[in-house]
């Protein structure tokens, strides 16, 4: 195998991987990417067995085909120290020694066979659709920060999808929750598709949106019983799902939440952020005091101290509630509008949170006790 390639189009790819990667494998096999050089183009895979990553560079200038596997984490860290957009010489010398040149550097990496990698192929192309990448994202990032870190409750460890039919339209939902806060968000779809509710873990959806920051076009989606597959331009992502039962999310949205705060984004996010600054831990909740005309934020902390802020608002009635900040924050800073409104029903019940400019997504955000 002998083939050049350029240090851009290589770093960016073996960035993708690190992401994939466990840090500390029990077979070393797995901290290897497989390279697979034919037909001018470079095929890169890697695995943790949950999720494979194949990435396809192309016009790549291929001297002699061939495969090999040699340590992600080395590869990456060398080549992210070449000069930007260099043309970088890869040789296989032998079984076990892949030979890296670029400009004075010369490097030898030990390799394991690409017949120890653990391949997969599946049929995935019983339903397949196709989306935007933006929109994908999208929901995915007003999702992933309500994700569950409880790994006693795996179900809740990732993001629900299925498809939901509201007045004749389609949509594609996504719900997280931690049971502390909840976000659902949804894409109009063209038409009906054949989708099985699925939940996507959080590692997956995080090496997607890595992906879909840097790629605007559609994504392919199929799944079969437990896996999906996105395809993007160049690469594929192939996922197991997580296996167990989403909670019936619905009944959890606040009903009769009337009392309604509409206050300008940025000052309610910079005021929170700022009143939140005297606590260390971040555990202790950010007081409301909302009366007709003033909403005063404060948080007492017996080892810092204490912060007040008020803000001017329209309410009409008066109602005394605490929040973690931290919950606040997460939802405010992905609203993409002006404003920021807030629903409540009273001092015991959850605060339903809405974006004024994207009526595709809501938030529900519980109370703190005391």
């Amino acid at each position: 195998m002998k083939f050049s390639v350029n240090q851009q189009d290589l770093q960016q790819a073996l960035n993708y991987c690190q992401g994939v990667i466990e840090k500390r494998s029990t077979l070393p096999i797995l901290s290897n990417i497989l390279l697979d050089a034919q037909k001018s183009k470079l095929t890169i895979t890697a695995t943790d067995l949950d999720l494979i990553f194949i990435h396809q560079i192309e016009n790549v200038e291929i001297i002699e085909e061939g495969k090999t596997t040699s340590s992600s984490s080395i590869m990456y860290d060398i080549i992210r120290k070449f000069s930007s957009g260099k043309k970088i010489n890869l040789t296989l010398i032998d079984t076990n020694k892949l030979h890296l040149e670029s400009e004075k550097s010369n490097f030898n990496l030990n390799c394991i066979s690409h017949s120890e990698f653990p391949l997969t192929d599946e049929n995935f192309n019983q339903n397949e659709f196709s989306i935007k990448s933006k929109q994908l994202l999208k929901i995915l990032n007003k999702c992933k920060f309500s994700i569950s870190n409880d790994e006693t409750r795996h179900y809740l460890s990732g993001i629900y999808f299925h498809q939901t039919e509201v007045e004749d339209k389609n949509y594609l939902t996504a719900v997280a929750t931690d049971s502390h806060r909840m976000s659902i968000s949804k894409i109009r779809l063209d038409k009906k598709i054949d989708f099985e509710p699925i939940i996507l873990p959080r590692k997956t959806i995080f090496q997607l949106c890595s992906l879909l920051d840097n790629y605007d076009g559609d994504v392919k989606i199929s799944n079969i019983k437990s896996k999906i597959k996105f395809e993007l331009n160049n690469s594929i992502l192939i996922s197991k799902l997580i296996d167990g039962k989403f909670p019936n999310y619905i009944q959890v949205i606040p009903k009769n939440n009337q009392k309604k705060l509409e206050i300008d984004l940025k000052l309610f996010l910079n005021s929170v952020d700022r009143v939140a600054s005297v606590s260390l831990d971040k555990k202790d909740g950010v007081k409301f005091n909302i009366t007709k005309s003033a909403l005063d934020l404060s948080v007492n902390n017996t080892n810092s101290g204490d912060g007040k802020e008020t803000l001017s608002v329209n309410f009409d009635s008066d109602l005394e509630i605490s929040f973690n900040s931290r919950y606040l924050i997460d939802v405010a800073s992905q609203l993409d509008g002006e404003k920021i409104e807030l629903f409540f029903n009273d001092s015991g019940s959850p605060a339903l949170i809405k974006d004024p400019s994207d009526f595709d997504s809501i938030y529900v955000v519980m109370p703190m006790k005391g």
